[in-house]
Formats: structure tokens, C-alpha cells, sequence
């Protein structure tokens, strides 16, 4: 591994034997004042991630979703807290829709992100779980200085959002998104999160604020029940793994796309990418074009395991992605469908401790606010729902009780059957593509956490369209060009290519310590001691 940041402009790596990576500063020293009142690295991802609701409200909220994998000092753990759709939600009460819609009540699935708080706490955590949620309180009550990028993200979402139950009245000040720099104080929100801890989450899911959440969403267009909410638990599930040269990739099985990024790690070592030089445009037209693939069939097959129809090793076959390998043009842009493998706004974050456990944890409120409708108390409702199918038998067709396709993803290296690296990439559908770049950068560069993440990236946008970062050099872009890729340079104050954070070790041993990462493009801060 190289230590020395090699991309000018980028940040020096974090070495520590205790060590915390989030996208937002006051998160971080939430998470490391966890470790030094005696927690370990799960208690530390949590305290972070309860601040995060917090202090980068644009990104999560307390009504979101989240994933997370842990290595508890032996072996691989893995969690998926996603929300399920509520037991109205029948093909038929979409009827005459051609396709979910992006924002409001009925894009709002059972929140699954707490109970994934409550599960980590209780399997994995030793402080008591009220004690996690004091900074996140603190700065509820007391305020905290809105950063720049947040300021910038919360402006842009008000146009969207404004007319969505509750959202006007909970996060808008005289109509207006808070400035950079303005004091945020939200004590409704300190309050629910007060019940939250002192109930240790059976108020959300059971109790009074259940009860509010359902009378609001029945007052204002949703369709929640009680027993949509007491039914809801999140599930503890086994790591999808892919090996990738002398490492092994671990992802959280569908509904979630961390496959997406193995598939397309698949391709490109069937297709010999490393033929090419690093950082060349012959090396990054393939990964788009194996990318480009790994969606398709993504998009076309993934649902969560019981409507899937095929199983994930089917889609990680070696045949089947050799096969999928052959058809990349080597010289040229090329589109691609799904093939036939039946024969065969979120945040991230990662912490580790001295003894020996990681956590990669990722939660999200989807497209920024997410669904735009603030339950009272300071409730922000993800709107993941949105990427549910309505087409009639399609694996992902919405349906009551069920998981929709999901976008967000921990990840996490091994090599020997030891932990290496626990990483993410925040930004939708950049997430797979953000995974597969980063294991390249640290598995066949060498390079280090914080070099992976300040790397030029490229991106296949929503629209399908491929777009680089403005520090791309120039002949990668118009070798791209050549080969007819249609690429869009995006501007220095693109937020549109996501954030990373990593930690990866030093050694076999925790007491080596540990190497951190966090992306320059926002507000994250790695830090440790």
C-alpha cells in the first residue's frame, strides 16, 4: 500500500489504532468520544449515525433505511435494516400508474434504519444504548453552524419538497433553507430522539411516536398502519463474497446492488482489464461498459431473495460473466441489454477499534429529504419505495410487505480470510460504480484509502449518460471520446460523484493499527487516536 497521497489536491491519510471516517466533522467526534468512553467501533458507527440525523439532515433522517457489515475479530457479520412496502401497497393500488412515483407518502416504505440501530447495539455493543444519542441530542437542542455543502444541498431540495406534509414547517426557516454558517436547532427532533434511546426504539415501532407517524400519514395521505410498523424487523443476512485478484469483496446480499459492483469486477478480470495501463482510457472504457452490464442485468433480475427468480451465484457465475466479458468491443462504446444468466442525498461511514473490530455501516434517506414528508418530531421519511417496478410479474414488482431494490451499500475487503479494508461510496447508482473504482484503486494500485477516494472518478448518471470529474486528465477524456463514449465533464462543484470513506489495516494484527480515508469533495472527516 502506498501511504503518501498520490492526487494533488487531496488530503493526508488518518493512522490510528482507533479511528472513525463520516461525511460530517461534529459526526466523527461523536463516534470517536464513543470509543474513548469505553465503546468499541460498533458504538462508535452508531453515535455517529445517530449525529448524522442530525447535523446532515439533507442526506438521512430518522424515517430512513440502512445497511451495515461488521467484523467482530473472527468473522463477517451482515445486516439489512430496509423498510418494507406497507400491507396496502398491492399492484392494484397502483393501478394506472405507468411507474412509482419520486416523492410523497407513497414512496415511503416502513423505516428500517432504527431497528438496525437497535440490533448492532444489542448484538455487538457495550455501552448502554441511551448513551449513544448524546451529541446527536446536544445538537438538536443547542444548534450547530450549517456547513456550506448542506446549506447548498438543503436550498436545492426546497423547490422539491416545499409542498410535501410536514416539510415546510420542520426544516425551513421563514421559508428558506438555513445559510452557511446560520445556527440549526431542531429541540422537536431532540425529543424524539430522547424517546427513541429511553425506550430503546419500541416508541417508533410500537409506541407513541408509531402512533403519531400513522396519524399523521392518515391525515395527509399515507397509508400506514400500526401493524405495518409492529409487524417491520430488520434481518441479520450472510455477506455476498467475490473474489477480485487475492482479495475477497463482501456485499450485502439483494434487495441490496452491491452484486452490481462484483458482476462487473467479474467482467472486467474475464476481459484482462489490467492489460491496460492504470488511469488510461482503454482501462476506464472498460469499467463503464462492464458497469453498463452489470445494471442491465441488475435492473432486469434483482428483487429481494424470494421473488428474485435466480440466485446471486447464478449472476457471479465465472462462465456466465466471461460470456458477458466477450461481448465488450474493446475499441468501442457498445449498449447493452440484460443477459441470460438462468443456466447457471445517504451516508456513510466506517470505524475500527484496537481490538480488532470494523464496522461498514451506510444509512439514507435516498434522494436527499427523501420523500419530502416530515412526520412530527422531526421524522424526515426516506422515499425508497420509488424504486419498486409496477410492471406486472417484473421481480421487483411493488407488493405489501415487501423489500423495493436498493441502491445503498457497505462494503468490505478480506484477503486470507482477514479483514483489509471497510469502505462505501455514497451518491445512488454511484455507490456499485464508486466500489468497483475504489477496490481497483486499492487492490491493483496499491493505493491507500484516502488516494482511493480522492481519485478522478467517472460516473454513469441516472440518465444513462457517462460523466468524469473535472480533475479527469484531458487525453483520458478524449481517448473516451474516441471510442464514442459521449462524456460530460462535470464542474469543480459537482456533488454528483458521491463521497467515500475507508479504514483500512495496517497489518494482520489490530495493534498495527489502521489507515483512514475521508472524501475531500464535502464536509467528511476521518479521524482517531
Amino acid at each position: 500500500m502506498i501511504i503518501s497521497p498520490p492526487f494533488g489536491g487531496g488530503r493526508a491519510p488518518v493512522l490510528a489504532r482507533n479511528t472513525v471516517a463520516s461525511s460530517q466533522p461534529l459526526a466523527t467526534q461523536a463516534g470517536i468520544e464513543a470509543l474513548q468512553n469505553g465503546g468499541n467501533a460498533v458504538d462508535a458507527a452508531l453515535a455517529t449515525a445517530i449525529t448524522l440525523t442530525v447535523v446532515e439532515p439533507t442526506m438521512n433522517g430518522l424515517g430512513g433505511d440502512g445497511f451495515a457489515i461488521i467484523w467482530d475479530g473472527k468473522k463477517l457479520h451482515g445486516l439489512n435494516a430496509s423498510g418494507c412496502a406497507p400491507a396496502a401497497w398491492t399492484p392494484e393500488y397502483f393501478a394506472g400508474q405507468s411507474a412509482m412515483p419520486l416523492i410523497g407518502w407513497n414512496t415511503v416504505t416502513v423505516p428500517g434504519m432504527i431497528a438496525g440501530w437497535i440490533e448492532l447495539s444489542r448484538k455487538f455493543g457495550k455501552l448502554p444504548f441511551a448513551q449513544l444519542f448524546k451529541r446527536a441530542i446536544a445538537y438538536a437542542e443547542s444548534g450547530f453552524p450549517v456547513s456550506p455543502v448542506i446549506a447548498r444541498q438543503w436550498r436545492e431540495a426546497i423547490p422539491i419538497l416545499k409542498n410535501q406534509p410536514g416539510f415546510t414547517e420542520s426544516f425551513l426557516i421563514d421559508g428558506k433553507a438555513p445559510a452557511a454558517g446560520q445556527i440549526w436547532r431542531y429541540p422537536e427532533q431532540a425529543r424524539t430522539l430522547k424517546e427513541i434511546a429511553n425506550t430503546e426504539g419500541e416508541a417508533f415501532y410500537r409506541g407513541s411516536l408509531a402512533k403519531s407517524m400513522v396519524d399523521f400519514a392518515q391525515k395527509t395521505g399515507g397509508v400506514f398502519t400500526l401493524e405495518d410498523f409492529a409487524n417491520y424487523q430488520a434481518q441479520w443476512v450472510e455477506p455476498l463474497a467475490f473474489d477480485y485478484g487475492e482479495y475477497t469483496l463482501h456485499e450485502i446480499p439483494p434487495n441490496g446492488s452491491g452484486i452490481v459492483a462484483q458482476m462487473a469486477l467479474g467482467i472486467l478480470q474475464a476481459a484482462n482489464v489490467k492489460q491496460y495501463p492504470a488511469n488510461s482510457a482503454k482501462r476506464i472504457h472498460l469499467q463503464v461498459e462492464a458497469m453498463r452490464m452489470a445494471f442491465a442485468d441488475a435492473y432486469a433480475f434483482i428483487s429481494e431473495p424470494a421473488t428474485m427468480g435466480l440466485s446471486p451465484s447464478q449472476l457471479l457465475n465465472p462462465d456466465y460473466l466471461a460470456s458477458r466479458a466477450a461481448l465488450i468491443n474493446h475499441e468501442q462504446a457498445g449498449d447493452h441489454a440484460a443477459g441470460d444468466p438462468h443456466t447457471g442525498g445517504t451516508v456513510y461511514l466506517c470505524a475500527a477499534d484496537e481490538a480488532g473490530m470494523m464496522i461498514s455501516y451506510i444509512q439514507s434517506n435516498f434522494k436527499g429529504f427523501g420523500s419530502g414528508v416530515v412526520a412530527p418530531g422531526g421524522i424526515a421519511f426516506h422515499n425508497r419505495g420509488m424504486s419498486f417496478s409496477l410492471m406486472d410479474g417484473h421481480p421487483n414488482q411493488v407488493a405489501p410487505g415487501k423489500r423495493p431494490f436498493h441502491t445503498i451499500l457497505p462494503a468490505f475487503l478480506t484477503k486470507d480470510s482477514k479483514p483489509s479494508m471497510a469502505f462505501g461510496v455514497m451518491g445512488g447508482n454511484m455507490q456499485p460504480q464508486g466500489h468497483l473504482q475504489f477496490v481497483m484503486r486499492f487492490v491493483d494500485e496499491y493505493l491507500n484509502p484516502q488516494a482511493c477516494s480522492d481519485a478522478p472518478r467517472w460516473r454513469i448518471d441516472d440518465a444513462g449518460e457517462l460523466t468524469v470529474e473535472t480533475s479527469m486528465p484531458n487525453a483520458v477524456v478524449e481517448g473516451l471520446r474516441q471510442m464514442g463514449h459521449d462524456v460530460l465533464v462535470m464542474p469543480a462543484n459537482s456533488l454528483d460523484f458521491g463521497s467515500a470513506q475507508a479504514i483500512a489495516c495496517l497489518g494482520d494484527d489490530p495493534a498495527d493499527g489502521y489507515i483512514a480515508g475521508s472524501d475531500h469533495r464535502r464536509d467528511g472527516l476521518a479521524a482517531g487516536f
